[in-house]
């Protein structure tokens, strides 16, 4: 291989291995895109939720990374509940994406909500070859297109909710799948492990609330904590935040939003601990919509997720 391929194939791993830790995608928004990591968490409000991110990564380098997330999920006839996603991820020449279906049977159980989830879901890696930049022709390992690979997959998970917290545990890529992409790469996915957990502090002054939430991931190999605590004021169906987050030797980040007649709009700023720079962060938003559909008799299963208290 040339040194630019060299280059642009050592840019991507070390970006797997530092800045995302893994190879999924590490979201700063995390505590609004749970059911990305666990499918268990879909229809944890009583509504149909859609929310869309968009991400971009290392910004101000050539090829940076950039991921799109769109997804949405409801319950419906009492103790079930469904949703999807589509998730697009992109770092030069290399694009990962992935479709998936989650399925959830919710019991009340303690006060709370107990939540059993499954997911199946397409896997897609893709090497585009025209995107690299090479010196010398004929090297069989460099593909002279865009070719591509596909594996099924699938994961599991466990949330239970209630009024004055949550908490969730997951494993996604239960197959450990290995991806052929073309006829020379393999990708080997590793089965990864999620914990997740957020509690919601009722101040003296009813307005405002205090709604701190981790998250930790580990793969076998590598792990990533997440922590993330948020000031909130509420007032009717309204709602504005701000808040900060951290990620112990990978990331520090702010954020702030709100709520307005359903819809929940918030943008974050992630600056990289690792010597990247304060100015070549990630810029993240957010935006999600809710809407009641009536699936169900009136007062029936009533349930309010905590983060959104």
């Amino acid at each position: 291989m040339t040194r630019k391929l060299l280059f642009g194939s050592f840019v991507f791993f070390l970006w797997l291995s530092t800045a995302k830790g893994q190879y999924d995608v590490s979201f700063n928004h995390f505590w609004m895109m749970e059911p990305q990591f666990n499918p268990a968490a879909v229809g944890v409000t009583p509504n149909l939720r859609i929310i869309g991110c968009y991400s971009n990564q290392m910004t101000g380098y050539t090829d940076n990374p950039k991921t799109m997330f769109i997804g949405a999920d409801l319950p419906f006839h009492r103790n079930h509940a469904a949703g999807l996603y589509f998730l697009n991820d992109e770092i030069g020449a290399f694009t990962h994406k992935r479709v998936a279906v989650e399925y959830a049977f919710r019991l009340k159980m303690l006060g709370g909500t107990l939540s059993l989830g499954i997911q199946g879901e397409i896997l897609n890696e893709g090497i585009n070859g025209g995107k690299m930049d090479v010196e010398e022709s004929g090297d069989d390992a460099i593909p002279s297109g865009n070719v591509t690979g596909n594996k099924l997959d699938g994961a599991a998970g466990i949330y239970y909710s209630h009024k004055l917290f949550y908490i969730g545990v997951s494993s996604l890529h239960l197959t450990a799948p290995t991806v052929t992409v073309g006829e020379k790469n393999m990708i080997d996915i590793k089965r990864s492990y999620y914990l997740t957990a957020g509690y919601n502090i009722a101040l003296k002054n009813p307005l405002y609330s205090i709604h701190p939430c981790a998250r930790w991931m580990y793969d076998g190999v590598s792990d990533r904590a997440d922590i993330a605590v948020r000031l909130q004021y509420t007032n009717g169906m309204q709602r504005m935040f701000a808040g900060i987050g951290y990620s112990p030797s990978n990331s520090a980040s702010l954020f702030v939003g709100g709520m307005w007649h359903g819809v929940m709009l918030s943008y974050s700023y992630e600056a990289y601990t690792g010597g990247i720079g304060l100015g070549n962060g990630a810029h993240e938003l957010t935006l999600s919509y809710e809407m009641k559909l009536h699936l169900e008799k009136k007062g029936k299963n009533k349930h309010q997720s905590v983060r959104l208290l």
